[in-house]
């Protein structure tokens, strides 16, 4: 087992882990912001993340890293084309607010 997870311990990053994406499920059900909203999702993806790279790090395997490299990229992509469609929202309707985009429903 690694150094860094003798000093801290797995138990640690499981427990900031579940901080955050508490932190992110709050987000997402309480605000009502759409860009507040992407970033809570954001903040679930990066809980996950660490998560991947913790157990991956204490099983000495490297594919939990590989696939946050890739999650990580999804997740650029995601957020580009999600903040392209609220500047278009927000274009045509003057605001990015969760309730004003209920109306936009045909």
């Amino acid at each position: 087992m690694n150094n860094i997870l003798n000093q801290i311990g797995i138990e640690n990053y499981i427990f900031l882990s579940v901080i955050l994406f508490c932190i992110g499920i709050f987000g997402v059900l309480y605000r009502r912001n759409a860009i507040i909203v992407f970033m809570s999702i954001e903040i679930m993806l990066n809980a996950v993340n660490l998560l991947f790279v913790a157990f991956s790090t204490y099983h000495q395997d490297a594919q939990g890293q590989v696939f946050v490299f890739f999650s990580m990229a999804v997740a650029a992509a995601e957020v580009a084309v999600g903040l392209a469609i609220l500047v278009s929202i927000f274009k045509n309707s003057g605001s990015i607010s969760i309730d004003t985009l209920k109306n936009l429903k045909g």
